[in-house]
């Protein structure tokens, strides 16, 4: 892979679509400012609705609509492969959408999609969740390449389940927007991260969605950028804003020639 600076984006995402499209493009054009070259938005940006329902009356068609429109205007205004975080688009399955993570180039047009594929339920010390009431869960891996560089896209739960990410191999960076709750992510949101990380001795970005919503909903943010072997390079723990990072080509050639543990691979 070449030298890049990256960004991931944290949100505290409201029930107003239009002024989460505004605090979008303000925060890309932030992250493009301080220099990066890829920027990832967090899951769930458009709306984090009052009720879970409330995400099927914004949902849109593949290839139209405002937060697709926005998306691509933003990477290409501001010069930036953008990893659009994940958006509802219009799911076969009535009732339901998918969560979808777009990536658009620098020209703004589409690069590639992904549609969730593990959904998210909890249920415990007063909270409930189940994604699978309201979304359709997705089919095929993602398939990313960008500047030249592979990359392994995931989203929030998808964290949990390794054998996700060594199914996208080979890989350099690792790209995972999430909206994780405060209970599991205050639990296991960096350990996991950092042990992707390590496992694939890859990069990991992971934008998130980071304090109270006005559902009264509580995400744990804590975006980071991670290296190779491990290092939180940088991190933001709660509220609305930017962390970068340089993601250095020998960095990651040092760690795995060092360590070649991905050429030990057995299964």
């Amino acid at each position: 892979m070449n030298n890049l600076r990256a960004a991931a984006i944290q949100m505290v995402s409201g029930t107003d679509p239009e002024a989460n499209i505004a605090a979008m493009r303000r925060l890309v054009r932030q992250a493009a400012e301080q220099g990066a070259d890829w920027v990832l938005l967090p899951e769930y940006w458009p709306l984090m609705g009052r009720q879970d329902t409330d995400k099927l009356a914004v949902a849109e068609p593949l290839g139209e609509g405002r937060f697709q429109t926005a998306m691509s205007e933003a990477a290409r205004e501001c010069g930036v492969v953008l990893f659009g975080g994940t958006i509802p688009l219009h799911s076969p399955e009535s009732g339901k959408v998918m969560n979808t993570l777009m990536v658009y180039g620098r020209d703004g047009q589409a690069l590639s999609l992904y549609h969730k594929m593990h959904l998210f339920g909890f249920s415990g010390l007063g909270e409930r969740y189940s994604e699978a009431d309201t979304i359709s869960a997705g089919g095929e891996l993602p398939d990313c390449r960008a500047d030249g560089i592979d990359a392994a896209l995931g989203t929030c739960y998808d964290l949990r389940f390794p054998e996700f990410f060594r199914a996208q191999q080979p890989f350099d960076v690792l790209l995972l927007p999430a909206a994780f709750t405060y209970t599991t992510g205050q639990a296991h949101w960096e350990l996991l991260l950092r042990a992707r990380a390590v496992e694939n001795q890859c990069y990991v970005i992971a934008a998130g969605q980071g304090g109270k919503h006005e559902s009264g909903r509580r995400t744990f943010g804590h975006s980071m950028i991670i290296d190779p072997w491990g290092e939180v390079l940088a991190v933001l723990p709660e509220g609305e804003g930017v962390v970068t990072a340089e993601l250095d080509a020998a960095r990651l050639q040092s760690v795995r020639t060092r360590l070649p543990a991905l050429q030990h691979r057995l299964l």
